[in-house]
């Protein structure tokens, strides 16, 4: 799990975030951290939102990618809720998309909700994978089609 030192963070901010899931059509904008310490109850919301939407599993995701996120809005400058294309994926939809192409890692981190999947509808795709490189916090994964950029918690790597 990617957790930045607290120091990382100005004594008593509150880091917010604001996500629309694709796939369900359900938003969450919340606070999920003040300062050096996580909201519990928001992570478990944020957990709901970025959940399984195949399956209706859901797995908590790591606090450190959505400080990812956080720190990609403000890099950004992005005023629109990030788009979630995928967060959390059960081991059966993995193996099931796995099975009809795409790329997917049999080891994926989605399967231990330290990756996700993710589109700024008002930012160009190309700044927003530049972006996350910039952060050198995870694996950062470029799809021109079908439009999404994966940032995880993983080892720095790129592809």
């Amino acid at each position: 799990m990617l957790v930045l030192p607290r120091r990382a963070f100005a004594a008593g901010a509150v880091r917010a975030l604001s996500l629309h899931n694709t796939h369900t059509d359900e938003a969450l904008t919340l606070a999920y951290a003040q300062g050096g310490s996580y909201l519990s109850g928001a992570l478990a919301a944020f957990n709901k939102l970025l959940r399984d939407f195949r399956t209706g599993e859901s797995h908590p995701i790591d606090p450190g990618v959505l400080d990812q996120l956080h720190t990609l809005v403000a890099i950004t400058g992005t005023r629109q809720p990030i788009q979630i294309i995928s967060g959390y994926r059960s081991p059966q939809t993995n193996q099931k998309l796995r099975e009809h192409g795409g790329g997917v890692a049999r080891h994926s981190l989605h399967l231990e909700g330290r990756a996700i999947d993710i589109r700024f509808p008002d930012v160009k795709l190309a700044d927003l994978r530049d972006a996350a490189l910039s952060l050198k916090a995870g694996g950062v994964g470029y799809y021109a089609q079908p439009s999404f950029v994966h940032v995880d918690s993983g080892p720095i790597r790129r592809w």
